[in-house]
């Protein structure tokens, strides 16, 4: 990888139009032509951008019982989620592909079996509109796990590109050491870390990921406000009544190998963060610190990954 070898990439901070997939279509079609007009060649949306982060909102759930309007609003929420493959990736994939970008994007994925187990999920789509890879959130953190299923190891994915790998874990999925772990094994360059955490500490956290796996990390959180909740969502099930007026405040952040700051971090507003990455920092950064590499000690440490996709049911024909 020449030293001169540089990529500008972008992190769009922004709200979707929230329980509204094809309005967040839209949002994302007019995001993505604004980065790549700035220069970016890999820009990433937040955690669960399609349809929305449900910040604030119960779904009806107390221990021992349901509400129906609690069912009625996860109905919503699940109506407009994306499957795979389906309208919305193949949106999404126009999209790529009309602006030559490497796009990674979050989004509630619905299995297409059931139709009832909702996934949160990372999209990587290439410059040719192509769907290159998914994860799937591996822990869902505190109440998400009422709403969201777990993945597997089958979608710890990394996509190989011009400008090295990219990879990544979502929101606090990043506070799990063996998950960072084994993307540090796959050789991520490009660590993307979609979140809905807006508070001061995740900041510190993003820049140990660069530090500690020698590689760039794009932080990406929404800026979210009361007020663009959908008055027939708050109908189903009212925000608490000391919900206060600016619900995600960003915090959108790009960090270098030696985990300085390269633009950002962005508050309390929408806004495009770009940054120029020299691809041969990740080199240099690597001399005295390779975290899967010579700074390993497979000798004490190992750790096994299991990425065999684990369905519910294997069917096999007898002969």
């Amino acid at each position: 990888m020449s030293q001169s070898q540089q990529v500008r990439v972008a992190v769009v901070q922004a709200a979707p139009v929230l329980f509204d997939r094809e309005g967040t279509l839209e949002r994302v079609a007019s995001w993505t032509a604004r980065a790549a007009q700035a220069g970016a060649r890999i820009v990433l949306f937040p955690e669960a951008f399609i349809p929305a982060y449900p910040r604030g909102l119960g779904f009806g759930f107390i221990v021992g019982s349901r509400t129906e309007a609690g069912r009625r609003l996860w109905q919503r929420y699940n109506e407009q989620s994306v499957e795979i493959p389906g309208p919305a990736i193949e949106h999404l994939g126009s999209i790529a592909r009309q602006h030559g970008v490497f796009l990674a994007i979050g989004v509630i994925e619905r299995d297409r079996l059931t139709r009832g187990t909702l996934y949160c999920t990372l999209l990587y789509f290439g410059p040719d509109g192509a769907l290159l890879a998914k994860h799937r959130k591996l822990k869902p953190t505190g109440s998400e796990r009422l709403i969201w299923g777990e993945g597997d190891g089958s979608t710890l994915s990394t996509v190989e590109t011009p400008f090295g790998r990219l990879g990544g874990l979502i929101c606090w999925e990043n506070y799990m050491p063996l998950a960072r772990t084994a993307m540090y094994a796959k050789g991520v360059d490009i660590y993307l870390a979609p979140t809905a955490d807006n508070r001061d500490t995740w900041q510190a956290t993003v820049r140990h990921i660069a530090s500690e796996g020698r590689c760039f990390v794009l932080g990406c959180n929404q800026f979210v406000t009361r007020d663009m909740y959908p008055e027939e969502v708050l109908r189903e099930e009212a925000l608490p009544a000391d919900a206060p007026r600016i619900m995600s405040r960003g915090g959108s952040v790009i960090v270098s190998p030696f985990g300085e700051v390269l633009a950002g971090p962005l508050w309390d507003e929408e806004g495009l963060l770009t940054a120029d990455l020299d691809l041969g920092m990740l080199t240099r950064a690597r001399l005295d610190f390779d975290p899967c590499g010579h700074y390993a000690r497979p000798d004490v440490f190992r750790l096994e990954v299991d990425e065999r996709e684990r369905p519910v049911a294997a069917f096999r024909i007898q002969g």
